[in-house]
């Protein structure tokens, strides 16, 4: 399968100038790219799976990012909200989650040009083009993509002359075990494993006080609930901290001087701190094979039987709850009937996935990108955001919002502007190296 021809003059076929673009996922990444459609005049459909805009981003809402606002709003959503009135942030103020859709998502989403394009509560299962399977070729390019909605009223089917998938990896988080697979016993845990960034100090509070926790993942997701479990047990008598990662250490928190987000170089100089008084216990080199389910002493209260290999044997920990960490991955299943080339490792598009190898690039050394990187053999097919990166933990919004410029010039017919990329990331020294796969990640949170 080869790639399609990016020297070929962009032109579109008469039968599909009058659909839309069909935009997956209203988080900071797809607005973006309906900011840029809106700037060029472009039709779309804004489809989100949740009942609100940034719905994934409100999941891990009360975590602050590490990042400063000067790199989190996309210049052409800043330019179609300073027409509103909008008022900036303050450039170096680290907002929340909830602040970054409450000072700059939600107005945008709610702009007139926008707004009227946004459908909530609708989840893209599928996606393919009219009349054809992947299988086949002749008329391929000219006929419209078809994707399959489930929405409260029954499952719907939607027509566009093109697609961009950025819909994230939030929903879909890496398996526990380090094998890639959910580990033997893991329906026996049902209701004792939370998902990354669970709100420690707000409301999931009584989940966690006065309980033991075990977080597992070695990135900055692991690395910013670590610090709240510990601001927890301050307050809450009984709550205990054990953190496993299936390395020999957490490298990818290691706190670097040459990172230019102090933010998240403290992170790791926190944590460090903790472990080495002895406040969160580190049990490195720890691979999960199994899980159960078992009683506190004298009570019938339900914990958690973690087993897992370290060095020649095996070794359970035992808690009352459990963090998964472990990273995200791409919900590929949605696109089996487009065409793909993704790479073998990290499940980003082949072109992409040199420049974001987690093993030798971090969230300030990957090149800029645009669309040629991510064109797939699908014309007018892409991948955007952190879906784009698969697998990979070192996606930044900043690069996200260079992205969509880029696919959204390449859909206008704009080729200069589409091979223009230019793009300043924040240097960083605090991504691994090793030849180990990382876990969690780079961003810290789903965006950063």
């Amino acid at each position: 399968m080869t790639l399609i021809d990016l020297t070929a003059p962009k032109t579109i076929p008469s039968r599909l100038q009058a659909l839309p673009v069909a935009i997956i996922g209203a988080g900071p990444i797809g607005l973006a790219a309906a900011a840029n459609l809106v700037e060029r005049g472009i039709d779309f459909v804004l489809l989100e799976a949740g009942d609100r805009v940034g719905a994934s981003v409100a999941q891990w809402g009360h975590t602050r990012l590490f990042s400063p606002w000067r790199h989190l709003v996309d210049p052409a959503s800043q330019r179609l909200l300073a027409e509103s009135g909008w008022a900036a942030p303050p450039s170096a103020s680290l907002p929340t989650g909830a602040e970054l859709i409450e000072r700059f998502l939600a107005p945008l989403a709610a702009l007139p040009a926008i707004a009227h394009r946004i459908r909530l509560g609708v989840e893209v299962t599928d996606v393919t083009r009219e009349g054809m399977d992947r299988t086949r070729t002749t008329g391929r390019s000219q006929a419209p993509f078809l994707l399959r909605l489930r929405t409260v009223d029954g499952v719907e089917e939607l027509t566009a002359r093109a697609v961009i998938d950025a819909s994230g990896t939030y929903r879909t988080p890496n398996s526990l075990g380090s094998s890639g697979l959910d580990p033997l016993g893991i329906a026996d845990v049902e209701g004792l494993v939370s998902h990354a960034l669970p709100d420690v100090l707000g409301a999931d509070r009584a989940l966690y006080a006065g309980r033991h926790t075990i977080v597992v993942g070695a990135g900055h997701s692991a690395a910013n609930t670590l610090l709240q479990l510990d601001a927890l047990a301050e307050q809450e008598p009984g709550t205990r901290v054990t953190w496993a990662i299936r390395n020999a250490t957490a490298a990818r928190v290691t706190t670097s001087p040459d990172d230019e987000l102090p933010a998240r170089a403290s992170i790791g100089a926190r944590v460090d701190a903790l472990v080495t008084a002895g406040r969160i216990e580190l049990v490195d080199r720890f691979e999960i094979v199994r899980l159960g389910r078992g009683s506190r002493d004298a009570s019938e209260e339900s914990v958690a039987v973690v087993t897992g290999r370290r060095g020649d044997g095996l070794e359970t920990i035992t808690a009352d709850r459990i963090v998964n960490a472990t990273g995200f991955r791409p919900n590929l299943e949605m696109l089996r009937e487009i065409r793909l080339e993704l790479d073998d490792i990290v499940e980003a598009p082949r072109r992409l996935a040199p420049l974001i190898d987690p093993n030798v690039h971090s969230c300030g050394t990957v090149e800029p990108h645009g669309f040629g990187e991510l064109t797939q053999p699908e014309r007018d097919f892409f991948i955007v955001g952190m879906k784009s990166y698969g697998r990979a933990p070192t996606f930044l919004l900043a690069t996200g919002y260079e992205q969509v410029r880029s696919v959204t010039a390449w859909l206008d017919g704009d080729e200069a502007a589409a091979r223009a990329v230019e793009l300043v990331l924040p240097a960083t020294g605090v991504c691994s190296t090793s030849a180990d796969t990382p876990s969690g990640g780079c961003c810290g949170t789903s965006a950063c």
